[in-house]
């Protein structure tokens, strides 16, 4: 695995309201949009699970889930970036992310062998930016990797959102930096340590990419309020997914 820091990233920061300022243009994160915009049978099904279990329960559930995640994220950028400033974990929630986060060094990071950026944010000029866990080489092609907890393993088809993460990621990529990202790489582990990778590439990775432009029209439909400034060479998402759907036929 070798570094090749040949791309100089924007150094911004996610605010509270998930947004990132971009050259003093504030750009809502691709999970803002993907969350803002979730089916209405996702919603129900959430709002399903919160009632059965109760809401108290679900909250303890999804905070404990995010604080494990972070700390596993955390302990994989050390891995890959000694250099990263900070410290691991100690209490019981680090603890278990360790061995989780050492099972997906184990199983998914073999065939990650050129890094260009790790926990480094990409943007799409006027429209949205996001943080990607890895940008790089990864089994022979140019790849967005993201790193995700699970409190179960996991279907393809549960996780569109996720591959649609990657698409906005890799489109964002692709336009600022000439790349030709061509594939989404998801290394996911539960807290018994049960490993899964979802690989998606090709046409089917375009087509997560249109999905999730879709979903960033909507995004800008319900939040008309919020308009970021589009310069000469910037469009609005409408209109770039039809760019890219006339050149995909």
């Amino acid at each position: 695995m070798i570094w090749n820091k040949q791309f100089k990233y924007p150094n911004s920061q996610r605010s509270i309201k998930g947004e990132y300022d971009i050259s003093k243009t504030l750009l809502p994160s691709v999970t803002t949009v993907l969350n803002a915009t979730q089916p209405e049978d996702k919603r129900k099904s959430l709002d399903k699970w919160a009632r059965r279990v109760g809401e108290d329960e679900a909250t303890r559930i999804k905070e404990l889930a995010g604080r494990r995640g972070t700390a596993m994220h955390f302990y994989l950028q050390k891995h890959l970036d000694p250099d990263c400033k900070g410290y691991m974990d100690l209490t019981q929630v680090g603890r278990v992310a360790e061995p989780m986060a050492k099972k997906i060094i184990e199983k998914g990071m073999g065939d990650l062998t050129e890094i260009w950026g790790s926990e480094v944010v990409v943007y799409y000029p006027g429209l949205y930016a996001g943080a990607t866990d890895v940008v790089g080489i990864y089994d022979y092609s140019e790849s967005i990797v993201d790193f995700k907890q699970s409190n179960k393993p996991k279907r393809g088809e549960w996780i569109s959102d996720y591959f649609m993460q990657l698409g906005g990621y890799a489109m964002a990529h692709n336009y600022v930096y000439g790349t030709q990202i061509d594939q989404g790489v998801i290394l996911m582990c539960t807290p018994d340590c049960y490993f899964q990778k979802f690989v998606v590439r090709g046409k089917q990775f375009v087509k997560h990419q249109h999905n999730f432009l879709r979903r960033l029209d909507e995004y800008y439909k319900l939040t008309p309020e919020y308009k970021p400034k589009f310069g000469a060479a910037q469009i609005d998402a409408a209109t770039l997914l039809k760019e890219l759907e006339k050149g995909t036929k």
